[in-house]
């Protein structure tokens, strides 16, 4: 029986099953949507406008490629606004496959989520604040005699240790804060958040102030290309790959759909209203560095440069350098706790629906946390940060993203017409057609222009068939 005036998550709980002790909705909106921003704006609005710059060479086919992918992200949005109305459960995306085209598909984002894309994030984030700390505060490498020892020529284990140990320092305490209370990790994030918003904005005007647009725009006049209407289709896309990357992690706060107040109205207004600053202060921001540089010395920055530290440095000198690393350490660091914040919840929804391991379903019987999964997810992230793999393996199912918006476009499409969905979905049902259209065109595409790479990530996402199957045979009897 239910006692008057407590939530039925705070009943008397039996604490003998660790897997059915409900997580706490601690979560308001506001940190929902400094929740979504705050996993958007990570290193790449920092990095992407150097590649973007070389494939491009014109500043309005730029704007238009960041334009054009935040567009897209906010039909996405829209999209997921509506799945988020069928379920109050944790998992987000994985949950939404798993009731709208069933538990194969699902698991395969689920597994791809843990075994690359998140742990893989986590990883890279760790990894570029590590070395953004290094820039500062120079790290000893303790084992540099021996970081040329290899596994397959491939793992470098030993290399950049220093860099290494501090990341892996990082994903270990903000691990242990998350598991000690959701409460915890998310005011941690509201208040970084928010500081680096604050930062973004004062180096977009800071840098429109200073800059001297006559001399940029001459220098962009002599090395602006002329493309044929198939040469800037693909290189438009390609562009946007770079755009995309640095828009991911928009969908990440429906992973904690369990622990938000009033998820059915909240997840969607979170999402959109993210949604809507990140893209601001990145078409703003890129608007910005090609004010201050023009496209030919913004194309050359190497890959081992950060683009905004060189325009930094090109406005304020060495200090504008310092001033760039600390926001890129920031929001690095905002980032990284955001990931791990969320991406835990899809296995931690994986083993309540027996496709994981059991034990990962297990709460924290005191702070009511999912304390299994975040570690199982900080064991695998320290593994990727050892093994160095991570870029190259999230580089590699960049494209598989766009699967899975496919199939939540059908899978839209299926709940609406079996009346799951009955609130109005902004745009339906044009939009889930040009998400489903638009993902089309970018896999083929990606295919064609990295054929090896794509092929490679499509069987990173595959290898987890049998481990499908594996799930099914040992917990049929529970299913």
């Amino acid at each position: 029986m239910l006692k008057k005036g407590i939530e039925p998550e705070e009943q008397e709980i039996d604490l003998t099953d660790k897997t059915k002790i409900p997580l706490k909705r601690v979560l308001g909106l506001p940190t929902g949507i400094l929740l979504v921003a705050g996993i958007m704006i990570g290193s790449g609005v920092f990095k992407k406008i150097a590649p973007m710059s070389a494939t491009l060479m014109s500043e309005p086919y730029i704007l238009s490629a960041w334009i054009i992918a935040g567009i897209f992200t906010m039909l996405g949005a829209f999209m997921l606004a509506g799945l988020a109305t069928t379920t109050t459960a944790s998992g987000g995306v994985y949950e939404y496959l798993r009731l709208s085209v069933g538990n194969f598909f699902s698991f395969l984002y689920g597994w791809t989520a843990f075994t690359i894309l998140g742990s893989g994030s986590i990883a890279a984030l760790a990894f570029v604040f590590a070395q953004s700390f290094n820039t500062l505060v120079h790290l000893p490498d303790p084992l540099q005699s021996i970081q040329y020892i290899s596994i397959g020529n491939f793992i470098f284990p030993f290399a950049s240790s220093g860099v290494k140990v501090v990341a892996v320092i990082f994903i270990c305490l903000l691990t242990w804060i998350n598991c000690r209370g959701t409460k915890k990790g998310s005011v941690l994030n509201n208040i970084v958040t928010t500081a680096k918003i604050s930062g973004i904005l004062m180096l977009i005007v800071f840098g429109l102030i200073y800059s001297n647009p006559a001399l940029v725009e001459k220098a962009n006049a002599t090395a602006t290309v002329h493309y044929s209407a198939t040469a800037l289709f693909s290189a438009l896309f390609g562009a946007m790959l770079s755009a995309f990357w640095a828009y991911d992690g928009w969908a990440n706060i429906s992973f904690v759909t369990g622990e938000i107040k009033d998820p059915k109205r909240n997840v969607p207004i979170a999402i959109i209203a993210g949604v809507g600053i990140a893209m601001t202060l990145y078409v703003l921001l890129n608007y910005t560095y090609m004010k201050v540089l023009p496209l030919n010395q913004l194309a050359a920055i190497s890959q081992n440069n950060i683009a905004a530290a060189v325009v930094a440095g090109a406005l304020m000198g060495k200090t504008g350098t310092i001033v760039i690393s600390v926001l890129i350490m920031v929001s690095t660091f905002g980032a990284l706790n955001a990931c791990i914040i969320v991406y835990p919840r899809i296995y931690f929804r994986m083993a309540q629906e027996n496709f994981f391991f059991k034990k990962v379903a297990n709460v924290h019987p005191v702070f009511r946390t999912p304390y299994v999964s975040l570690i199982c997810s900080m064991l695998w992230s320290i593994v990727l940060v050892l093994t160095g793999t991570f870029d190259i393996l999230t580089n590699l199912v960049i494209f598989a993203g766009f699967f899975f918006y496919l199939l939540l476009g059908w899978g839209l499409i299926r709940m609406k017409r079996k009346g799951a969905i009955i609130s109005k979905v902004i745009g339906y049902p044009v939009l889930p057609l040009v998400i489903i259209l638009f993902s089309v065109a970018l896999i083929a595409n990606t295919l064609m222009v990295q054929p090896l790479q794509s092929l490679a990530g499509l069987a990173l996402v595959l290898s987890g068939v049998p481990f499908y199957f594996y799930f099914k045979k040992k917990y049929r009897s529970s299913q």
